[in-house]
């Protein structure tokens, strides 16, 4: 049965299809995207909300969409993922989130991420997770230091092209014993609740 995660304000849960063409607007805004090769088209912005869904379904987890719980509108998406092989410290599971940018600056990234982190240890039994983007995005940095991740260098993004100004990427992780430094676990039980749908 896939997992469901509420927080205070938000909802992280499996993928509806009346998510796709709002997440088809997020993927396509090159505000949004410019941290990424390119936009994506809605044939493509599809696809991995479809893929999205699929790993949820199989796993029970992944990449949940996000949903504001007072309006039930969707923001876009927050999750975990695994990277079994792609990058020289594979195997490891990584976090991640992209936003709406009408919802930025408001907290709703760092609520999401830390809901899913408290799920990776406390329900998957993680030993770590991973986070990375490119050098230029000091924003998602930003949310990777608020969670208390610690910094572990830089590497080359196997997936782009060597010349690519996006290609150089930092890396950063955080342990459950770390984790639980940073958040009082009483407080993480009163306002994240994962939910079995």
């Amino acid at each position: 049965m896939p997992y469901s995660i509420e927080t205070p304000r938000l909802l992280l849960r499996p993928w509806q299809r009346n998510d796709f063409a709002l997440f088809a607007q997020i993927n396509a805004s090159p505000e949004i995207m410019r941290y990424f090769p390119q936009p994506l088209s809605t044939i493509e912005s599809n696809m991995l909300a479809e893929k999205f869904q699929h790993l949820i379904e199989l796993n029970g987890w992944g990449f949940w969409a996000l949903e504001l719980k007072q309006t039930g509108q969707f923001i876009g998406f927050t999750g975990l993922h695994t990277q079994p092989e792609l990058f020289t410290f594979s195997p490891c599971t990584e976090i991640g989130w992209r936003l709406d940018s009408a919802y930025w600056h408001h907290g709703y990234a760092t609520e999401a991420a830390t809901a899913c982190l408290k799920f990776a240890f406390e329900k998957l039994k993680l030993n770590e997770v991973k986070a990375f983007t490119a050098v230029q995005n000091t924003p998602s940095e930003k949310l990777m230091l608020r969670l208390g991740m610690q910094h572990q260098g830089y590497f080359d993004h196997p997936k782009l092209d060597q010349h690519s100004p996006l290609c150089r990427h930092t890396l950063y992780g955080i342990t459950p014993t770390v984790f639980l430094k940073n958040h009082d676990e009483c407080d993480l039980n009163q306002s994240i609740h994962i939910l079995t749908n």
